[in-house]
C-alpha cells in the first residue's frame, strides 16, 4: 500500500512563493506519474502538472513560468513549487500517484490528504 503526504502549504502574500513536497511511502512499488491538483470549494478539482518517471514535466497553461515540478530520492518525493502566486491559486493542493505494486503489478492510483495553500494580503 502506498500513502502519499504533501507538505507545504500555508498563508502566503501575492508576487510570494511556496514550495509543496509529496512523499510517497509503502514497499516495492513503482510511480509512473506524480501529478499535483488543486480543488477550490464548489468546484472540481483540476490538474496543475505532473512529472513521470523518466523526468518528464507538463503544467496547465495557468501556471506555466511561475509554478516547476520536480522530484528527488527516486521517484518517491515530488516538488512544486510556486512562484509569483495569486489569489486565484487558493486551493487545497493533493498529489496524486499512479504506478504498480511490485511484483504483482497491481496497479494503485492513490491520493493525499492534501495541503492549503492561501493566497492573501
Amino acid at each position: 500500500q502506498v500513502q502519499l503526504v504533501e507538505s507545504g502549504g500555508g498563508l502566503v502574500q501575492p508576487g510570494g512563493s511556496l514550495r509543496l513536497s509529496c512523499v510517497a511511502s509503502g514497499k516495492n512499488f513503482h510511480i509512473n506519474i506524480m501529478n499535483w491538483y488543486r480543488q477550490t470549494p464548489g468546484k472540481q478539482r483540476e490538474l496543475v502538472g505532473l512529472i513521470s518517471s523518466i523526468g518528464i514535466t507538463s503544467l496547465v497553461d495557468s501556471v506555466k513560468g511561475r509554478f516547476t515540478i520536480s522530484r528527488a530520492n527516486a521517484n518517491n518525493t515530488v516538488y512544486l513549487q510556486m512562484n509569483n502566486l495569486n489569489p486565484e491559486d487558493t486551493a487545497v493542493y493533493y498529489c496524486n500517484a499512479i504506478g504498480q505494486s511490485l511484483p504483482t503489478r497491481a496497479s494503485f492510483n492513490t491520493w493525499g490528504p492534501g495541503t492549503q495553500v492561501t493566497v492573501s494580503s
